[in-house]
């Protein structure tokens, strides 16, 4: 019950302190709501609240080291950094790239088996059935 009336309530301003905190439980709930449908055997889902657990997490890291990767980033990505409230999916490589930079190791990793996962979510776990048209499966049909 505690846990439904906090999420309730509008994310604090990213300029607050409460706002990582905000970030941290959700990536938490994200990752737990990815377990429960694993063991169910929702495998889509559970990748997709994986993945999404993850940004949640890149978004906190980001909150809270602001100031070291803006150094480092180009004029765009500064700008955006100033206003970061969720990551884009088309960025967590290079912002995972900037974070392993500055001290968080194995964030481009994770990163990129975050991008699989919501590979698999939205195509399943063979789109082209590239692994269907292997030679050995060929000859078994």
């Amino acid at each position: 019950m505690f846990m439904v009336e906090v999420l309730d309530e509008p994310l604090p301003k990213p300029s607050e302190e409460s706002y990582v905190e905000a970030r941290l439980l959700e990536a938490l709930v994200e990752a737990r709501l990815a377990l429960k449908f694993l063991r169910e055997g929702i495998a889509r889902n559970a990748t997709g609240k994986a993945f999404q657990s993850w940004k949640a997490l890149l978004v906190a890291l980001l909150r809270l080291d602001l100031k070291s990767p803006k150094a480092s980033a180009e004029t765009e990505e500064k700008k955006w950094l100033e206003t970061a409230i969720s990551v884009p999916t088309t960025k967590m490589k290079t912002l995972s790239n900037m974070l392993e930079d500055i001290g968080h190791a194995g964030l481009a990793f994770a990163t990129s088996a975050a991008l699989d996962l919501h590979d698999y979510q939205h195509h399943g776990p063979d789109p082209d059935m590239a692994l269907l048209n292997t030679p050995h499966e060929k000859r078994r049909q």
